[in-house]
This record gives structure tokens, C-alpha cells and sequence, in this order.
């Protein structure tokens, strides 16, 4: 396995992980009260957009060019340090 299809792997596993912890926080919302369900359903969706720009930051990988993977990574690896956290702030407050 090359070096770009571990890390588009290694991308992907995350994606499902969190898709995991969004299904988590789907049912804490769904079992919140009325006041605690706005906010909560707040978090699920910017959860859920962070996780949909993640996904389209792994096709955009698995789309480019052998010479524009280098590029790419670079760039990705900075946009993933800014989704990811943001992902991981927003589930934090369901924790």
C-alpha cells in the first residue's frame, strides 16, 4: 500500500469515527429537553459540518494527480488540523 493510500486509509478511519460519536450525540439530543435540545442540536450540526468538509477534503485527495498528491497533503494536513479540532470542540461539549 503506497504512502497516499495509507494516509487517504488513515483519513477515512477517522471520517467513521466520527461518524460513530455524531450517531452518539444524535441520541443525546434526541433524549434532551426542549432548552437543552437547541443548543445540543447546535453542536450535532456543526459536528455534522465538520465531518462533510473532512469528506470532501478525502475526495478531493483521492481525486488529484499523482504529481498534485504532494501539494495536496500539505494542504490537507493543515486543513484537517483545523477541522479536527473543531470537530473535537464541539463533541466536547456532549462529553
Amino acid at each position: 500500500m503506497s504512502e497516499r493510500e495509507q494516509y487517504i486509509e488513515k483519513t477515512k478511519a477517522k471520517i467513521d469515527q466520527w461518524n460513530a460519536e455524531i450517531k452518539k450525540m444524535k441520541a443525546q439530543v434526541d433524549e434532551a429537553e426542549a432548552d437543552a435540545k437547541i443548543t445540543a442540536q447546535k453542536q450535532l450540526d456543526d459536528a455534522r459540518k465538520q465531518r462533510d468538509e473532512a469528506e470532501q477534503k478525502l475526495k478531493e485527495m483521492r481525486e488529484a494527480s499523482d504529481d498534485a498528491w504532494d501539494d495536496m497533503k500539505s494542504g490537507f494536513d493543515k486543513a484537517w488540523d483545523s477541522i479536527s479540532g473543531a470537530f473535537d470542540n464541539a463533541m466536547s461539549r456532549f462529553r
